[in-house]
């Protein structure tokens, strides 16, 4: 039986910042039978946030920690909520950051109440800001459980494969509701909350224009979304340390980090990659979970996602991701013997295995299960390439047939989205009190966000058209019947095949427009059953390359029309198993809206296009251009 603590809690509590600028946080703290603080040095966990340290997500979060004798602190990050600073806030891309988690850290250390050691939790930028501290190495950062966040903003977050991922502009604007330097001013706050319950008429409006959109209300988020939108290249605004760790990796403390992502979560790369790195780097114990999850979802009590279900052995969720974290702490903030040192280095979630049945709730009955692995990438995985036929085929042989396909890319009928990963994407409603109910201080995305909603479902879906902007009169059509859709698959597989790592689809293109993008998507096809009498075909991963950057993310180079080019298209890392009697699949084609921005096939600087063109794009098939995909597959034991 443990004995669990009372808790003292400490509000608004203030550190200086080495420039001046007070930070507030709240301490929680184990306490007697009375409530008053125990007079003894503790461990320290500290969160910083962009997200209010009083927000909901944090309801009794801290004094679970508290209880069993960690002090937990929550602090609202400069220019956030209660916390002071000059009205600047870049949403992730705010350069101070490292110093004030040096100087936040530091302070702790030098309290009463603490042992001199600090760990830090958080997902998504409580994510990046656990990297960025770690990036100063502040002496007394004793562990760190990053998990689900991006090191690249450019590449992870904002702009994937040189194209804006959508899910950025929602997100912005839910960081604006709460703006410092909105607040007080009530017409900007309905402004930009009206314009988060209008993202899809405005996703279908771009391009967007500085001072035309509702996040004008808020000029240094609106600044970031142009950055983001703009700022096609990788260039130096990209090339901070706020907005990319991944060139100062060898500045990173030498500190335990407890890794975690979701292979539905849109920074999955991100998670193995800073794994990747702190292995090459760092002596101390580094581990990497990965599970069945989107952004967040690790810390709901549920087993499954999107439209399927992954099993009991899928949910995290509290209390158990609590004992995770606890079990991390306890080994290296209290120099405790949890055990930690024995564990397997990668612990991921294999999906697949299930009846291909509904379940009682009516979901896909996938499956899954857990194992561990001592390294990453996996040592003992079998690269299989898979070229593709002019037939649709997935084919072990490289054909001496020159052929090709080509389908038209029409930026105004693209091929709508169908789950995947995505971390916002997201509209609100009307609130009870109306637009002009202003909610209060520090309070607008949790009162506006109980009225939010996902603009697509993240996560695994069938891959069929949804109706998602009121216009879509194909809705309920395959995506694979699209015209502008490239299919290629297996035969029916004759045994269980597991496929974990990168997928890499290695395309000879060529092109009408100067300037289009490509995109691939690797899916999972059930056979037909009771259930399912068309057969189901389930996303994992897709990605998209824009060809301008085929080359070089900072050196873009249009095409000529008519002309054959090579690309490589790396899609984020997953882990199936694909069943025997399933078909392993690569949808290929020019866009994937409204997760990603539309090309409008022009050349144009991008964001600022001034029409859009209808594009003949073309794969080519066999003899030296033969289009192929490399599967890492790893083998039955």
């Amino acid at each position: 039986m443990i004995n669990l603590h009372n808790v003292h809690l400490e509000s608004d509590a203030d550190i200086t910042m080495r420039d001046g600028v007070r930070l507030v946080m709240d301490v929680y703290s184990p306490a007697d039978d009375s409530g008053n603080r125990i007079d003894k040095p503790w461990p320290v966990i500290l969160v910083r946030t962009s997200y209010n340290k009083t927000f909901s997500e944090w309801d009794d979060v801290p004094q679970w920690y508290a209880q069993r004798g960690y002090v937990f602190v929550l602090q609202d990050l400069r220019s956030r909520y209660k916390s002071e600073g000059d009205g600047r806030y870049y949403h992730t891309c705010n350069p101070w950051e490292g110093d004030d988690g040096f100087d936040t850290i530091e302070w702790i250390a030098e309290q009463p109440w603490s042992n001199g050691k600090v760990g830090m939790i958080g997902s998504s930028h409580r994510a990046i800001v656990q990297t960025q501290a770690a990036l100063h190495s502040p002496p007394h950062l004793a562990a760190i459980c990053p998990e689900q966040g991006p090191t690249n903003i450019y590449l992870h977050e904002a702009r994937e494969g040189g194209a804006m991922a959508m899910h950025m502009y929602t997100a912005i604007y839910n960081h604006g509701l709460d703006a410092q330097e909105v607040r007080g001013n009530n017409a900007a706050i309905s402004q930009l909350a009206r314009g988060l319950s209008e993202s899809r008429k405005w996703l279908q409006n771009m391009p967007f224009k500085p001072g035309e959109i509702p996040l004008a209300a808020a000029p240094h988020l609106e600044e970031t979304l142009f950055n983001y939108y703009y700022r096609g290249e990788y260039d130096e605004w990209w090339a901070q340390e706020c907005n990319d760790q991944t060139p100062y990796w060898d500045r990173h403390a030498d500190i335990p980090c407890l890794i975690t992502g979701g292979w539905y979560d849109p920074f999955v790369d991100a998670c193995t990659g800073y794994f990747e790195a702190m292995k090459e780097r760092i002596d101390s114990t580094v581990r990497l979970i990965i599970g069945p999850w989107s952004h967040g979802t690790m810390r709901q009590s549920t087993t499954s996602l999107g439209e399927v279900d992954f099993g009991k052995a899928a949910m995290l969720g509290y209390p158990a991701h609590h004992e995770l974290r606890k079990r991390w702490f306890d080994q290296w903030l209290l120099d405790e013997d949890a055990g930690v040192d024995s564990d397997a280095p990668v612990e991921i979630f294999i999906m697949g295995g299930g009846t291909g049945l509904k379940t009682a709730d009516g979901l896909l009955d996938h499956g899954g299960a857990w194992r561990s692995e001592q390294e990453w990438p996996i040592a003992r995985t079998q690269l299989r390439t898979a070229y593709m036929s002019v037939d649709g085929d997935l084919i072990d042989e490289r054909s001496d047939a020159v052929a090709s396909i080509s389908y038209e890319h029409d930026p105004e009928n693209p091929v709508p989205t169908a789950g995947g990963s995505m971390a916002h994407l997201a509209e609100i409603g009307e609130p009870a009190g109306g637009w002009d109910d202003i909610p209060e201080v520090g309070q607008g995305a949790a009162v506006y966000g109980g009225q939010g909603r996902q603009i697509v479902p993240w996560g695994p879906m069938d891959q069929r058209e949804h109706d998602w902007f009121d216009g879509d009169h194909a809705a309920g059509r395959k995506i694979s019947e699209r015209p502008d859709v490239l299919v290629f698959e297996t035969e029916p597989l004759t045994e269980d095949t597991e496929v974990t790592g990168q997928v890499i689809v290695n395309l000879f293109i060529s092109s009408s427009a100067i300037d289009t993008d490509f995109t691939a998507k690797l899916i999972d096809v059930y056979r037909p059953n009771e259930d399912y009498p068309d057969g189901y075909e389930m996303n994992l991963i897709d990605t998209v390359l824009r060809t301008r950057y085929r080359n070089s993310w900072t050196e873009p180079e249009m095409m000529t029309p008519g002309e054959v080019y090579p690309i490589t298209i790396t899609l984020p890392t997953t882990s199936n198993l694909f069943q025997t009697g399933h078909r392993i699949r690569i949808d290929i084609s020019s866009s994937n809206f409204p997760r990603l921005e539309i090309n409008p096939n022009t050349g144009e600087p991008v964001g600022r296009h001034t029409h859009a063109v209808v594009a003949t794009n073309t794969v080519h098939i066999g003899g030296d251009a033969a289009s192929h995909v490399v599967l890492p597959i790893i083998p039955a034991s």
